[in-house]
Parts: C-alpha cells; structure tokens; sequence
C-alpha cells in the first residue's frame, strides 16, 4: 500500500477535501448542500443555518392544535356561560378592568386579578395580589397551612393552627382551661362578607366534617354544598383538606404559581372556568 503525503496532494483535491469537511447537510436528508445552495439538490427542501425551513413544515389549521396550547370554559359567573378563551399568547391577564379576560360586572375581582401564562409549553395560573384570591379546585387531599383558604359551596373558610399554650398562657404552670379540656389542633373560621371572621369550628378529634346534612357543620340553605362535602383533619402532624367525592369540588387559595392541567377548574371572584388543554 502506497502512503501518500497530504502535500504531495494536487492543490484541487485539497480544495475539495477541505470544503467537504465544512460542507452544510441537508436537516432532512443528510445530503452535502453546496455553500451558494437554497435548497437540497437531493430531497428539494429549503436550507438556512438551522437546516429546514420554518416554510417547509407541515402547518396546524390553527394555533389551538398545537399540543401544550389551551383554552379556558366559564361554566358560571357573570359572563356568557359557555364562553371560550382561547390562550394562543404567552401571558394572558383576567381581571375586571385589565388584561384580555374581562369580567366587567364581577365586583369580587381585582382590576387585574391573575394571569395565565405559559412556561417550556406548559400552562400557569398566578394570582396578581387580588383582594379575594384565585382558587383551585384539588384533585387530592391537600395540606393546609396555617392562614390557608378554601372554599366548599359558596362558602369561604380559614384555617388558623391552635397552640393552646401561646393563646391561653399558663401562671404558675397551671395551664389556662379550656372547654373541653383537649389538645385542638386546628379551627375553622368561616369567613363572612367583607373578610370578616364568623364562627369557627373544632373538635376534640381534630377532625371536622363539612356538608348540608350529617356533617360537624352544616350548610341546609345552600345548594352547591353536597350532603357529605368535605373533611378537614389532623394527621401526621399536618392539616389536610380532602374533598368527599362532592358534586361541585373543594377549592383552596392558590399561595403562589401553580401548574394547570387538563380538566382543572379555575374560581376567580365569582367566575367558574375550566381549563382545556391539548395533548
């Protein structure tokens, strides 16, 4: 075998060798497309520095085919129930007064009262600071955190955690009585109009039960709430909110973004919205 020196190539072969190896190819076929090239001599299709055109992908008839995009369903409130908003933008405002998602008539939204967005294709939800919160309804049980909100019906709770010791200090180490004398763990205030506290709830067993009939607490007058709604307890250490396969859903104040999914339902003020993504 004849070795042959890179120098003692003609100064033509060299040239090719050279371009070859800094040749563009083709993103769809792989074939060499020379330097002055629009397009592959091979397969036909058009070539920038990332290979394949834009112009020579396959189009959806619309934006809200694309997988990851979403819409959003009001199912009641103040607008036309039924009523689609289909999220194409990056960011989409809903509010009373600002942002592409207008209730005008809600009075329990803030001018601008959260945002739908989407991040690596997937959807968010933030809250914008509103004065009464953006709500979403759990899929499972869920942890509350001391101060946390949540809604069964048309009714709003707090949770507030209980450290007997700190409220009702003791003198001489006696501890101050309570009725009747159990380790509470947690209560429920019921939130009336305005923010103002109402009646709170607990019980010895750390475990209080909420519905239209049979349960610790009982709503009889109102119609979105399930006979046996939702159950709120202590257990491991921690409070959990667990929705009992109601008609409506238990919903709790979202404390920071979340990620959306197919089929959530969404409560801003008075608006109900589903969320409809596709896949």
């Amino acid at each position: 075998m004849m070795w042959i020196r890179r120098e003692q190539l003609l100064p033509a072969a060299l040239e090719e060798v050279s371009s070859m190896s800094s040749a563009r190819l083709c993103a769809n076929c792989k074939a060499v497309v020379p330097e002055e090239h629009f397009y592959c001599g091979r397969c036909g299709a058009s070539y920038n520095e990332d290979g394949r055109q834009e112009a020579n992908e396959t189009l959806f008839f619309g934006a809200m085919q694309a997988p990851g995009r979403a819409k959003i369903i009001l199912i009641s409130g103040q607008g036309l129930e039924g009523l689609s908003y289909h999220l194409n933008s990056t960011s989409h405002v809903a509010g009373r007064g600002k942002g592409v998602i207008l209730f005008p008539d809600d009075p329990y939204l803030s001018e601008k009262h959260a945002s739908f967005f989407y991040r690596a294709n997937q959807l968010y939800l933030r809250d914008e600071k509103s004065l009464n919160g953006t709500f979403l309804r759990i899929r499972e049980a869920h942890e509350l955190k001391d101060g946390d909100e949540f809604l069964i019906g048309q009714q709003r709770f707090r949770l507030e955690l209980l450290d007997l010791k700190s409220e009702y200090p003791m003198r001489e180490d006696t501890l101050m009585y309570v009725s009747p004398p159990r380790p509470f763990k947690f209560r429920l205030v019921h939130v009336l109009k305005g923010g103002r506290p109402g009646a709170a709830y607990c019980n010895g067993e750390n475990t209080v039960t909420l519905g239209r009939e049979g349960a610790d607490v009982i709503f009889p007058d109102d119609r979105h709430v399930s006979k046996h709604h939702a159950r709120v307890s202590w257990r491991d250490g921690k409070v959990w909110l667990e929705d009992l396969d109601s008609k409506n859903g238990s919903y709790v104040r979202i404390a920071q973004e979340v990620a959306l999914s197919h089929g959530d339902y969404v409560f801003l003020g008075s608006e109900l919205m589903r969320v409809e993504i596709n896949v």
